[in-house]
């Protein structure tokens, strides 16, 4: 729904339903299917001649730039991610076709997902215009085929509102979980390592790693710490073991990516003189300046 207020449209988004999140069958049918749509493992090794994980990373960063600047829903970039991999995992790719594949992705996860998809136009104005509408539009074809138009697919976002409901959570820090959760999720994506990881185990680790990280007062749950681990292995259905692995992969992304933050903040210059514009604040939720662990 947009309202419009000053020639500009306001996107009210509808409530949450609980009884979607309270109904078992639900989470059992995301189970059920999520390893449909993940992409074939080792695909770099195995596919891949022309791409290095690094040039997957930088790409991915791009594509999340792009989501964040036009303010896109946050399943958008996931999608567009899993999308990626997919193809990638599928069809040999030149390095050249890239950031023209990300582009593609983008293109069809925003149409799934956003209310106001990415058009053609703007997506070649942020490849600096080294692609044209028409080599988007042809790819998008071409995509659509790999894929075999199988493009709802599971992802990380999709699980989390339902490990939330079910742990006994103070209501109080619900929101800020939610928030720090989505931030790890989405520095998951970017990381080709997480891409073989099925998105329930990445939902929970995240929210491990999100409620451990803010080191919320165990008097207020009787869940947490290692009983915490078990829950959510068992909410998701997967090994405790399995699940500290993946929550401790994911607590090293978060240092590195933090210090690799701070490194950056500092080669900009450290003090502000007065008068220069002073550093810029997270506004988003994958900003990982907003995580202090």
């Amino acid at each position: 729904m947009e309202l419009f207020c000053h020639e500009k449209p306001v996107v009210v988004k509808a409530f949450l339903d609980p009884t979607i999140f309270r109904n078992d069958r639900v989470l059992r049918s995301l189970l059920e299917v999520e390893d449909t749509f993940l992409p074939q493992p080792f695909y770099f090794q195995s596919v891949q001649k022309d791409l290095k994980p690094y040039m997957r990373r930088i790409v991915a960063t791009w594509m999340l730039e792009v989501c964040e600047e036009e303010e896109c829903e946050e399943e958008v970039f996931l999608l567009a991610v899993n999308y990626l991999d997919r193809f990638l995992s599928a069809v040999q790719t030149k390095k050249s076709c890239l950031q023209l594949l990300g582009a593609v992705c983008l293109f069809l996860a925003s149409k799934m997902k956003s209310n106001q998809p990415l058009s053609a136009r703007k997506l070649c104005l942020y490849t600096d215009n080294s692609i044209t509408s028409q080599d988007l539009l042809s790819w998008e074809l071409i995509v659509l085929g790999k894929l075999k138009w199988n493009l709802a697919a599971v992802t990380p976002h999709d699980f989390v509102e339902h490990i939330l409901h079910k742990l006994p959570l103070p209501q109080d820090r619900v929101t800020l979980i939610r928030k720090h959760a989505q931030t790890f999720i989405t520095l998951c994506a970017t990381d080709h390592s997480f891409s073989m990881f099925p998105p329930s185990m990445i939902a929970s680790g995240s929210v491990g790693a999100a409620v451990c990280g803010l080191h919320i007062d165990h008097t207020e749950s009787s869940v947490w710490g290692e009983s915490m681990t078990e829950q959510l292995a068992k909410i998701t259905h997967i090994e405790v073991e399995c699940l500290k692995s993946c929550q401790e992969k994911i607590e090293q992304l978060l240092t590195s990516s933090l210090r690799e933050s701070r490194q950056q903040k500092h080669q900009g210059g450290g003090v502000t003189s007065k008068g220069a514009e002073p550093p810029s604040q997270s506004c988003t939720p994958t900003d990982v300046r907003d995580i202090d662990l």
